[in-house]
């Protein structure tokens, strides 16, 4: 029996991005309790420079940040960061890390992570998609939709490079378009009704 075992039921909050994802990073965590009971994992999509990530944000949050290791336990009210060069999946209440499986071309590591999330957590799933270049995420978001689960897309005039949330929009798959602060409001009331 593990003792450091936690419920596996918590929500957590994908927030997808890459050009520009920095500015809404900073802009949502600004927005968000150290304590409300949800795990945030930040998916931004690197090939080659390594992340700076989990350096630059704990100015931003209360919350611990921490840069994703293999078998990394998923815990509430912490950042997690994904290194680059990986694909990111869930199992068992914890993270794997895999090489990269589109180390050519743009980067698939958001879609990746979300369809491993829907399978293999039972919590709340909420995906979120910010700036960046092409559509990394989107093909998933219908997938969060079918279980339940909530998506939102940043507004692209609000968005440093709106590529992907465009993208994600024109999914059919998004249930909310809100600027990042809205977005850290939105994630406040749906971690609330979970409770």
């Amino acid at each position: 029996m593990n003792v450091k075992s936690v419920e596996k039921n918590f929500p957590i909050v994908c927030v997808g991005g890459s050009a520009g994802g920095l500015d809404a990073y900073t802009r949502l965590l600004k927005y968000l309790p150290n304590d409300m009971g949800v795990a945030i994992v930040i998916v931004n999509h690197l090939r080659t420079v390594a992340t700076m990530l989990h350096e630059i944000l704990p100015r931003y949050t209360k919350m611990p940040v921490e840069l994703i290791t293999e078998k990394l336990l998923i815990e509430p009210n912490h950042v997690f960061i994904i290194p680059e060069q990986r694909d990111l999946h869930v199992l068992d209440g914890e993270f794997r890390l895999k090489p990269i499986s589109k180390p050519r071309g743009w980067p698939d590591v958001i879609t990746v992570f979300l369809r491993s999330f829907t399978q293999n957590w039972d919590g709340k799933l909420i995906a979120v998609i910010v700036s960046g270049y092409d559509g990394d995420g989107a093909a998933a978001l219908c997938g969060i939709k079918e279980v339940g689960g909530i998506t939102i897309a940043q507004k692209p005039e609000t968005a440093q490079q709106p590529d992907m949330p465009e993208s994600a929009i024109a999914s059919g798959c998004i249930d909310f378009v809100l600027s990042p602060e809205d977005i850290a409001k939105k994630i406040i009331q749906i971690a609330l009704m979970v409770e």
